[in-house]
């Protein structure tokens, strides 16, 4: 990291509170990085993003971009949201119907007091830069709703921000246009030289928009990492059903053979545990679903180290396949085809059992 990235960057502590909710989190964001936030509702990903946009004051903490207070309760510094240099997006875009596209993105330069021939042509010269030239003429209801996105992105940027915020910025698309705009955001977003922070609830769009990802769970910062750190090591729950993944937790009982005792009720080998991790460590183990099989009655020879009975407790469709859900020790979602639901019969209240290789448990220190 760069020390101009550093200056250039964001640096929040947020202590907020709003009733019986309260925010304690810890933000930094260097020039250059999109930060997404993850979170179920209620966790407080809205209220950071007002915080930080100055709807909401703090109550303690401090925040600061490339070296400017923002708001401080300690030196009675507080800047409202029209004295912040930054470019929101919404999820429902907020285009003024009245106006034309050239005047949406060129309405924050006319705020800032910027004369309207001025304002025109900075505004004109951002929608050629994003490819949008094309549409000035056009009013927000004769846009598609990939256009519409693309020129709320435009005005935030034309404001010239030194922070972008984007509150689920896809969600009003549907798959496809979701699709082709997820990619062509994210190029935009990692050209831009300030801070960005991207608020969603869809694990892809973090994956795929984000530099980093952090998680938001009753108004406290869970987990925070690369990508890949939280798809392949989530840290609860919430998370780990998030990337799709079963978790669990327990205790390292047999460092030498990978043996884990559940909180929750049985055991599983993994093949593989870090080195250096004693006796009784408390550890976190993650299994795919689709690392799972799913047999009835006696299992063949050879099969895999992690078996284990169960009862299916529900079947739903998803996607391309089927996720069964069986209460057991311990409890598992499993990935089948659905040929092999019609096969098995596979209803709710079957006995059947599961198995997994020990390779495919992935184990790893608790925090």
């Amino acid at each position: 990291m760069s020390t101009s990235s550093l200056i250039e960057g964001l640096d929040a502590d947020v202590q907020v509170s709003r009733g019986a909710f309260a925010l304690s989190a810890h933000v930094r964001v260097p020039g250059g990085e999109v930060l997404a936030v993850l979170g179920p509702n209620g966790a407080g990903k809205t209220t950071l993003l007002r915080t930080l946009a100055g709807l909401i004051p703090l109550r303690q903490g401090r925040i600061s971009i490339a070296g400017t207070v923002w708001d401080d309760p300690a030196t009675d510094v507080f800047k409202d949201a029209t004295e912040r240099r930054i470019g929101l997006v919404f999820q429902d875009y907020r285009l003024f119907p009245h106006l034309s596209v050239l005047d949406n993105v060129a309405f924050a330069p006319r705020a800032r007091g910027v004369k309207r021939a001025a304002a025109r042509a900075h505004a004109l010269e951002t929608l050629q830069t994003l490819g949008l030239d094309a549409l000035a003429a056009r009013r927000p209801a004769q846009l598609s709703g990939g256009q519409a996105q693309r020129v709320a992105l435009a005005r935030a940027l034309a404001s010239g921000p030194a922070m972008m915020l984007l509150d689920e910025p896809l969600a009003a698309l549907d798959a496809r246009t979701r699709l082709e705009i997820r990619s062509e955001l994210r190029r935009r977003l990692t050209s831009f030289s300030g801070p960005s922070i991207v608020v969603t609830h869809d694990p892809l769009e973090a994956l795929v928009l984000a530099d980093r990802i952090l998680v938001l769970e009753e108004g406290r910062i869970v987990q925070t990492g690369t990508p890949a750190e939280v798809a392949r090591r989530p840290v609860t729950e919430y998370v780990a059903r998030l990337m799709g993944l079963n978790l669990y937790a327990g205790r390292l009982i047999d460092p030498a053979h990978g043996r884990i005792r559940l909180d929750s009720g049985g055991e599983l080998i993994a093949a593989s545990i870090p080195e250096g991790l004693p006796a009784d460590a408390k550890v976190l183990a993650v299994l795919a679903p689709t690392a799972i099989s799913l047999h009835l009655g006696e299992l063949p020879e050879g099969s895999p180290r992690n078996v284990w009975a169960g009862t299916v407790s529900g079947v739903e469709l998803l996607t391309d396949r089927v996720r069964v859900a069986v209460k057991g020790a311990p409890d598992a979602l499993v990935d089948v085809t659905a040929a092999a639901v019609a096969e098995l019969r596979l209803t709710p209240g079957l006995e059947v059992q599961l198995s997994a290789k020990a390779g495919e448990v992935t184990a790893y220190p608790a925090p």
